[in-house]
């Protein structure tokens, strides 16, 4: 994009045209051409504009907060369908609690990106395909495909709020990295959110509780279960209308966090030796290891996430470099500990599950590690690791619906 933005200085309305078609590739280009610009009167204006941050709480067009409001009481309805249809309770949240939230999401982010009909029809053909055959499995409360169908239909949900998300860019790795960028900005709105509404409810149910009224059983069932799948919602919002907000929380948390969790995953590893615990044997450990591992992937992909607009010193990519090399020892560990599994007592869905995730994520790691090893060698800059993170999340996306709707029908609904 560099060279397209330098053979139209002179044109304004081609330049509006190379920022909307894609923002962040646009802003980081322009940043590093820039110093070499600065006679330039448009780029100067252009400098500006990309680096105007506005002090003041956008509310967004009026429109917009009709939508998020129609929205909110949307998944409330959704959350209360149990209660008004008498469905049981065990039966239906395992199975659409997603529901709840992500078509929502979905819906908010094609209305914010206009999307065209036919790219609305197909988010809302493949959410509709996984309603009918998460509510169509049989009631097996025991199954553990059904399970896994339907942790992993949570992960289907989220993949096409971030095709809803990259809007007319699917394939733009920039895109992708600020889809995860949100979700690290939705976490701390919503749980910012929520501690509010925690303390405003604890502050109400006390007060009614003073007069005489006991209204904390209405209050729970009738006003908390419409505000929880609002928070989300409200949150996505305010960060899509407010990127000063928050923008800068998660990439900045994850960078505190990242060397404290390289000195505890050493630290850890080492104590595993100590203790005499393995994963080879123990099943919970196990699962409390692959827990971990997602935990350190988050972290990995958020600090990642926040390096392409951002410029890291040595000593941070360093940290990062050892985080990402730790944690693929760690997926070692467990992906060995369960091919023994395997060996010893035959394949499960369980099993075959947590492999295929874990092949996957090493390989993932595997080529973010390469990434960092290139930059600190001074071969290749940051954008390639965010990149080896972005076009990589289709895969997960496929083994998402992989799991989710053939793993049922392989294991027979074991």
């Amino acid at each position: 994009m560099k060279n397209e933005i330098l053979s139209n200085l002179d044109n304004p309305a081609q330049l509006e045209r190379l920022y909307r078609a894609g923002k962040p590739t646009f802003k980081r280009e322009f940043k590093a051409l820039y110093p070499g610009l600065k006679d330039n009167a448009l780029a100067g204006f252009w400098n500006e504009r990309l680096n105007f941050a506005s002090e003041e709480i956008s509310w967004g067009t009026g429109k917009d907060l009709v939508f998020v409001i129609i929205a909110s009481l949307l998944a409330g309805v959704i959350a209360k369908l149990p209660a008004v249809l008498l469905i049981d309770e065990e039966f239906f949240y395992p199975r659409n609690i997603g529901f709840v939230i992500f078509p929502v999401l979905s819906a908010y982010f094609a209305r914010k990106n206009k999307l065209s009909t036919g790219k609305i029809t197909g988010i809302a053909g493949a959410t509709l395909a996984g309603l009918i055959f998460i509510n169509s499995l049989p009631d097996a409360r025991n199954s553990d495909t059904l399970l896994l169908s339907c942790v992993h239909l949570l992960l289907f949900l989220w993949s096409i709020s971030g095709f809803a998300f990259v809007g007319d860019n699917p394939n733009n790795g920039e895109e992708r990295l600020s889809y995860l960028k949100y979700n690290g900005d939705l976490v701390v709105m919503t749980t910012l959110i929520l501690i509010a509404g925690a303390i405003m409810s604890g502050l109400t149910i006390g007060l009614f509780e003073i007069i005489g009224f006991h209204i904390g059983e209405f209050y729970f069932e009738n006003i908390v279960v419409f505000a929880l799948p609002a928070a989300p919602i409200a949150a996505t919002w305010l960060t899509q209308t407010n990127t000063q907000l928050v923008g800068k929380v998660s990439p900045v948390i994850a960078r505190i966090f990242s060397p404290l969790v390289v000195v505890m995953l050493v630290i850890y590893l080492a104590a595993i030796i100590y203790s005499g615990k393995d994963p080879y044997n123990d099943r919970e450990f196990l699962l409390m290891f692959n827990a971990l591992l997602i935990g350190v992937m988050a972290i990995i992909f958020f600090s990642v996430a926040g390096t392409s607009e951002t410029t890291r010193s040595q000593a941070e990519i360093r940290i990062l470099f050892l985080l990402s090399a730790v944690t693929v020892l760690v997926n070692g560990i467990a992906l060995s500990a369960i091919l023994f599994r395997i060996s010893e007592w035959g394949i499960t869905p369980n099993r075959a599950a947590v492999l295929g995730g874990n092949v996957l994520i090493l390989i993932n790691l595997l080529l973010v590690t390469a990434q960092l090893y290139r930059v600190l060698s001074k071969k290749a800059d940051l954008t390639g690791v965010g990149k080896a993170i972005a076009f990589y999340l289709p895969v997960y996306c496929l083994w998402t619906i992989f799991v989710t709707f053939l793993f049922p029908l392989l294991f027979g609904f074991k």
